[in-house]
């Protein structure tokens, strides 16, 4: 049995994809073991190397950065799904005069590295006169505009890949322009693009570590710091790993977060559906 897109495989090929499971699982492992065995043959899992987190105070900073690093995740997802809003609207706007600003405006912070732009922000700001900007001003207006401007192709792909009847049903009934992508196109373009936006969700996450730049205070800043004290070893490595732990943790709970809240909006929406359904059954019955 096939279908259009897809051909079940037959037993030859079935045998071929055990044996690339089998081949591809043997070469992971090894790597995976060359690399724990380089750290230890490297004295990387020694006490000496790691006792530095056995005191107190350090871990109390790295709770600290944990919590510089979600605030400026929170502050920035929050900013980037208004500015992804606005942008989208400003995209599809009717007037040439705001579609093509927010056109030029897109493409140019899309294309400019993130990392450049905090730099820009931190270091070049203050050199033309620009007062007050903080380590913490950086990352999130950095993470803003980048990560804005990515989420307006988001919500405005989704928005247009809606059924145009939809639209022109809400305008029949005398809602303005406005009314009908903010009642009826958002929430459902939210809705199929979810998926994509927990994933850029999950990239701004990832992107405060390259606050350490501009020193502000978060994960990868105090690991880099942890690392460099040579009279507990320099332990680079270890400080590295605790960052990556953390930095695991974190995305798979915001992961999770948003696969519930996922959830959620479907259940909602299928029971918003029944309910109507059941509606229409008791207005056709005599």
């Amino acid at each position: 049995m096939s279908s259009v897109l897809f051909d079940v495989p037959g037993p030859k090929a079935r045998t071929r994809n055990v044996y690339l499971s089998i081949i591809t699982a043997i070469v992971v492992v090894g790597i995976i073991a060359f690399i724990l065995y380089r750290f230890a043959q490297t004295g990387q899992f020694t006490a000496e190397k790691w006792q530095i987190f056995r005191f107190p105070l350090v871990q109390q900073t790295i709770v600290t950065s944990i919590g510089a690093t979600l605030g400026a995740f929170g502050t920035a997802a929050v900013g980037s799904l208004v500015v992804g809003v606005i942008l989208a609207f400003g995209r599809l706007a009717d007037r040439r005069w705001i579609s093509v600003p927010c056109y030029w405006f897109t493409e140019l912070f899309r294309a400019v590295p993130l990392l450049i732009l905090m730099m820009i922000i931190y270091y070049g700001l203050p050199s033309l006169g620009v007062e007050g900007i903080t380590p913490f001003t950086a990352v999130v207006v950095g993470l803003v505009l980048y990560n804005g401007s990515v989420l307006a192709e988001v919500f405005r792909a989704g928005i247009e890949s809606l059924p145009r009847g939809q639209r022109e049903a809400g305008l029949a009934v005398g809602m303005t322009k406005a009314q009908v992508q903010v009642s009826i196109l958002l929430p459902q373009a939210v809705r199929a693009m979810m998926p994509v936006i927990i994933a850029q969700l999950v990239v701004i996450l990832k992107d405060t570590a390259l606050g350490f730049i501009v020193t502000y205070n978060e994960i990868l800043f105090q690991a880099t710091y942890f690392g460099s004290q040579v009279q507990y070893g320099s332990p680079v490595v270890p400080a590295l790993m605790v960052a990556g732990v953390i930095y695991v943790g974190l995305c798979l709970i915001l992961a999770g977060v948003a696969k519930w809240l996922e959830r959620r909006l479907n259940r909602s929406t299928r029971v918003a559906k029944a309910k109507t359904a059941l509606a229409r059954v008791d207005l056709a019955e005599p």
